[in-house]
């Protein structure tokens, strides 16, 4: 049987009946007809921030989580729209890894262990999928799940400095070899209680953690007492 050829007009037809059917629009802006509009795109251009956590461990973050990057990445985590949206944020994850293993004596991704924050089983059972996870394998890396929740945790959006160090306290293991280099993966940092967790599971464990990288950091990752501009 001959294939059907279908002109580019009744291709146009189908596509704007699909548009009626199920709009899309700019998860940054708004914009409609487009999933991603070039402007927000360019948005999320990797200016990493590198700074330490509370326990003095470098991170790199590629974006500020702000505006058009915070819209994004909650696009991605909370309504699952993950087609364009995973790979536009990719290259923020890929850079923030390049810089945190370049501040590392020069350390290449290729020599260390990816290893993701894990996710906890309410937010896979919601999701169906893990964020950093997606990311880190569209950025070209292939993390491993060393890491393992060993107890619940509650929601930390709406808990302090302290709070979050109590919450994600001995909560994590880790089943790596002695001396493994190890550098954590995340989407966003906001106190950097729960990288500083990994690493302290990492470490339990015999292996060794050159760092974190997070595709963003928040307002109060960058304002926080805690935290400490690096120079580069």
């Amino acid at each position: 049987m001959a294939p059907i050829e279908i002109s580019d007009s009744m291709r146009r037809a189908f596509a704007d009946a699909l548009t009626l059917l199920f709009p899309i629009e700019c998860a940054g802006c708004g914009l409609h007809d487009v999933a991603l509009c070039d402007l927000c795109r360019a948005e999320l251009l990797p200016e990493p921030i590198v700074q330490e956590t509370a326990s003095g461990m470098r991170v790199c973050s590629g974006l500020a989580f702000a505006g058009v990057s915070a819209r994004i990445v909650r696009a991605v985590k909370e309504e699952g729209k993950t087609a364009t949206l995973v790979r536009a944020l990719a290259p923020a994850l890929r850079h923030a890894v390049d810089d945190i293993c370049a501040l590392s004596a020069g350390t290449s991704p290729d020599d260390v262990v990816i290893v993701p924050i894990p996710t906890s089983r309410a937010a896979m059972r919601r999701r169906g999928f893990r964020v950093v996870e997606m990311i880190g394998k569209c950025a070209g890396l292939a993390p491993r799940r060393i890491l393992q929740l060993t107890r619940a945790t509650v929601d930390q959006r709406e808990l302090g400095r302290d709070e979050r160090q109590r919450n994600v306290s001995d909560s994590m293991r880790a089943s790596t070899a002695a001396g493994t280099r190890v550098l954590l993966i995340d989407d966003v940092v906001t106190s950097g209680a729960t990288l500083d967790e990994g690493a302290r599971a990492i470490r339990a464990a015999g292996g060794i953690p050159l760092g974190a990288a997070t595709v963003a950091a928040t307002p109060k990752w960058n304002e926080g007492e805690h935290a400490k501009r690096v120079g580069r």
